[in-house]
């Protein structure tokens, strides 16, 4: 659930005077706007290199207006370096659009779409070097359409499907995914009623080189399947249900190159979680919101090697325990942190400490991209439950961690982040009511200066989550302050004008919000917007 929430506007009493100033409000800067409007300037004299370059800055839909200005940026425009990635959540291509893309998806490597629909229209791409197939709205997604898209796309390393329930994929589709994908190192499948043994077995013995295994909020997995995939060193099964603890433990401790594992919002026993973390090669057991699990039965487990990381352990200081293993995760995020408040309190002390520490090898990059993608997962899920109890949770640990996956470098963490922090805010939907000590948690974090930053972004899904992050948050009268004064009427005014209707309709809801203070109406006038 992606909840929204508008802020009650109260009836004015007595008169209010609104002034409202017309032309520019600088006549310096009106001169430059003329001088500029004046001068000419002859594009077409551009080295095709330079044209390509700006190309690669911009997103596929601001591209292809672009490439409609001549035939020369028309032709450069459809090469096919330029369309390695693709998101079309936001459009509903019909086949023929589709095969008229074609000839410029010849080198593409990675694609996000929505709904079973769209999945079955990105066949028509022939995008045969496709490597990465990232979908959600899936719910009518059925083995046949799956199978299709696995037959098509042999090349395949990594198929996410998710975090909407895939109610109608069964094993049998995930059984051909092994078949025609043998090159597949990722797969995360959300919302299964049944993964069998024999589907597991496929992927163990087609996929050579699959590392990670993700089945969410499924409804049975075979866990002595699973205790056969030597091959795995990440493996999640957060949210899934009937799964036997004891036989898991005693077989998944026992697989070689397992680093890390996921068993969040799981009936994990404790002593099936003391077994697992006592396995030679696990470093990171993922355990939130786990009912079994207290702290009291922990108490005597300490590591220096391997973190639990669960609502009662310090998540950041595991997670910088870690960081000084070399062959293990780095911290999260590498954005520099944005804070107009020079507070110093604990949570923002976190996020600093967290932000330090060097990036270290490979794997330990593989980890942190895993740690990054299962928390913003967790806890969004945590967050859309409204789980009692966690308000403690989500002041002291939850909002700078999700600060923190602000700054990922994986675009799907952020959206999930940002999504998230629009999420934990709200206590009631239906009269627009958020809890302040939280909003004002993000904001003391700086949390407003990063979603102000990720709503410039050129990643159309990014911006989206961003200004509903905004929006959620702007119903605090002090966050819609600080809003205004870090320049957020301007951004989500641009956005509104977005010809992407999610990234509109969220600015929208942005500017609403911020059009209840009285002293913000003025500028939302000068920008046309109101």
């Amino acid at each position: 659930m992606n909840r929204r929430v508008r802020r009650k506007t109260l009836q004015a009493k007595g008169n209010v005077t609104e002034a409202v100033t017309k032309g520019p409000v600088n006549e310096v800067e009106a001169v430059v706007c003329l001088a500029k409007e004046e001068r000419e300037v002859d594009w077409s004299s551009l080295p095709d290199d330079t044209v390509v370059a700006l190309f690669s800055l911009l997103n596929y839909r601001d591209r292809a207006s672009l490439a409609s200005v001549c035939r020369t940026w028309r032709f450069l425009g459809s090469l096919s370096c330029l369309w390695t990635s693709l998101d079309i959540r936001a459009h509903n291509l019909d086949s023929t659009t589709a095969s008229s893309l074609a000839k410029r998806c010849s080198k593409l490597r990675s694609i996000r779409f929505r709904g079973a629909s769209a999945g079955n229209v990105v066949i028509n791409l022939e995008a045969k070097e496709l490597r990465e197939m990232n979908a959600d709205g899936c719910r009518d997604l059925t083995d046949a359409s799956l199978s299709m898209l696995a037959a098509r796309h042999q090349r395949l390393e990594s198929l996410q499907l998710g975090p909407d329930f895939c109610e109608k994929i069964t094993s049998d589709a995930i059984r051909v995914v092994a078949l025609c994908c043998p090159r597949l190192k990722r797969l995360r499948l959300s919302g299964l009623r049944d993964v069998d043994g024999v589907a597991i077995g496929a992927l163990v013995e087609h996929c050579r080189d699959l590392s990670e295994l993700g089945f969410f909020d499924c409804m049975n997995v075979d866990e002595t399947a699973l205790g056969n995939a030597a091959s795995l060193r990440f493996l999640s099964v957060a949210g899934s249900r009937n799964i036997k603890w004891t036989a898991a433990s005693q077989l998944w401790v026992s697989l070689p190159n397992l680093v890390a594992l996921d068993v969040s919002r799981t009936d994990v026993t404790p002593d099936a979680a003391f077994r697992l973390l006592f396995s030679e090669s696990l470093k990171v057991l993922c355990a939130l919101n786990c009912g079994s699990l207290d702290a009291g039965v922990f108490l005597a487990y300490n590591s220096k090697t391997k973190v639990l990381l669960a609502r009662f352990t310090d998540i950041v200081k595991g997670i910088a325990t870690l960081s000084q293993d070399s062959h293990s995760a780095p911290n999260l995020s590498g954005m520099k942190r944005i804070n107009h408040y020079n507070n110093t309190s604990n949570n923002n002390s976190k996020i600093s400490n967290v932000r330090n520490s060097r990036i270290g090898d490979n794997k330990s990059s593989e980890v942190k991209e895993w740690l990054e993608w299962v928390l913003s997962h967790a806890l969004l899920r945590i967050a859309e439950s409204s789980t009692p109890g966690l308000d403690s949770f989500w002041l002291k640990q939850g909002t700078p961690i999700l600060l923190n996956l602000l700054g990922s470098l994986q675009e799907d963490v952020q959206e999930r982040a940002a999504t998230a922090l629009a999420t934990f805010v709200v206590i009631d939907d239906e009269t627009a009511t958020v809890d302040p000590a939280r909003a004002e948690a993000v904001m003391h974090g700086g949390g407003i200066g990063f979603l102000l930053d990720l709503a410039k972004s050129r990643r159309e899904g990014v911006q989206s989550e961003a200004a509903k992050a905004i929006a959620n948050l702007s119903v605090n009268a002090d966050v819609a302050k600080a809003v205004a004064m870090e320049g957020g009427i301007s951004i989500l005014a641009a956005l509104a004008r977005s010809p992407n209707r999610w990234v509109a309709e969220e600015a929208a809801g942005g500017l609403w919000n911020l059009s209840v203070g009285e002293e913000h109406k003025v500028v939302l006038l000068q920008r046309q917007v109101e």
